[in-house]
């Protein structure tokens, strides 16, 4: 199917329903696929990196798991994950804001500290330029919970959130971003050198995730799309 094989064979029938604009039936759709054993990547078991053993302070739980928004800048929530080379590993951190489920925010290094997460809120700060106000949520660990990040929160004047001890479900969006990231780009690679991988997690990110992707959460439309379609209607 060619829709199939434009998106990486990423999509099952429900995205594949709506890339074809609906033309088919979806029960259609997915009897076809089984029959000529087509199926989307899988996703594998996602691997935890918090280090919550540190002695800065934790922000309590605003969040609370209450990932629907109404308006782009009004939560952004933040995670990080690692990418294996041939060179060792890439560490991946992303910051992404609810409403459209858009990525606002990406950095990558050979190593996992606070600068890494640093140069992620950085860059979606200058991006977004938000007004005050916005919620900003994490797991609790010590890249976070450093000093010169909650600087950058306090600075662009955010307030901070973080997830309660041993809940990854507290943070559930961000780290369903990276098991897309994950099943959709890396896994069946294998990359030379960081600096390849960070080649392909960029395209990912920038050139099909947010570009691209039919998110269901969006009504199956790309976080750009629904960003844009908000803004039409709020002129």
């Amino acid at each position: 199917m060619v829709a199939f094989e434009k998106h990486q064979k990423n999509y099952g029938s429900p995205r594949i329903y709506h890339a074809l604009g609906k033309e088919y039936g979806e029960n259609r759709i997915a009897r076809l696929m089984k029959l000529n054993g087509i199926r989307a990547k899988q996703t594998r078991k996602y691997k935890v990196t918090t280090d919550s053993k540190h002695n800065h302070p934790v922000a309590m739980n605003i969040l609370q798991q209450k990932f629907v928004v109404v308006r782009p800048n009004e939560i952004w929530v933040a995670d990080i994950t690692f990418v294996w080379t041939k060179e060792g590993w890439l560490y991946v951190a992303v910051v992404i804001d609810l409403y459209a489920r858009k990525v606002v925010g990406l950095a990558m290094s050979d190593s996992i500290d606070a600068e890494l997460a640093n140069a992620a809120l950085k860059q979606a700060v200058a991006m977004r330029r938000p007004k005050a106000g916005v919620l900003y949520h994490s797991d609790r660990g010590s890249t976070y919970a450093a000093g010169d990040h909650q600087d950058i929160v306090i600075k662009a004047g955010m307030t901070m959130s973080m997830s309660g001890k041993g809940n990854p479900y507290d943070n559930a969006v961000a780290e369903s971003f990276m098991c897309s990231l994950k099943k959709e780009e890396i896994y069946g690679k294998v990359f030379e050198t960081r600096e390849k991988a960070k080649v392909a997690v960029f395209g990912y990110v920038f050139g099909y995730f947010n570009t691209e992707r039919l998110h269901s959460y969006n009504g199956y439309k790309s976080p750009d799309q629904a960003e844009k379609d908000y803004y039409q209607l709020n002129k």
